[in-house]
């Protein structure tokens, strides 16, 4: 499996639509729904950060490695 980006798990914890959340991060809604729904290959870190600092949490509640 890899790594997953739960960033629908944050979401909804800080009952937040993804257009809300676009508009904080500073992305397209077509690109945060390929990062929620785990189509990504990658994240700059810098998209990381803004998801990060908008949801106000630390990137280990967003990621997560299943084997």
């Amino acid at each position: 499996m890899g790594i997953i980006l739960n960033i629908d798990v944050m979401l909804a914890k800080r009952k937040m639509s993804v257009t809300e959340r676009s508009k904080r991060v500073g992305i397209t809604m077509a690109n945060l729904s390929i990062l929620k729904n785990g189509k990504a290959k990658a994240i700059r870190l810098s998209t990381l950060e803004a998801i990060c600092k908008a949801s106000e949490c630390q990137p280990g509640d967003i990621l997560e490695y299943k084997s």
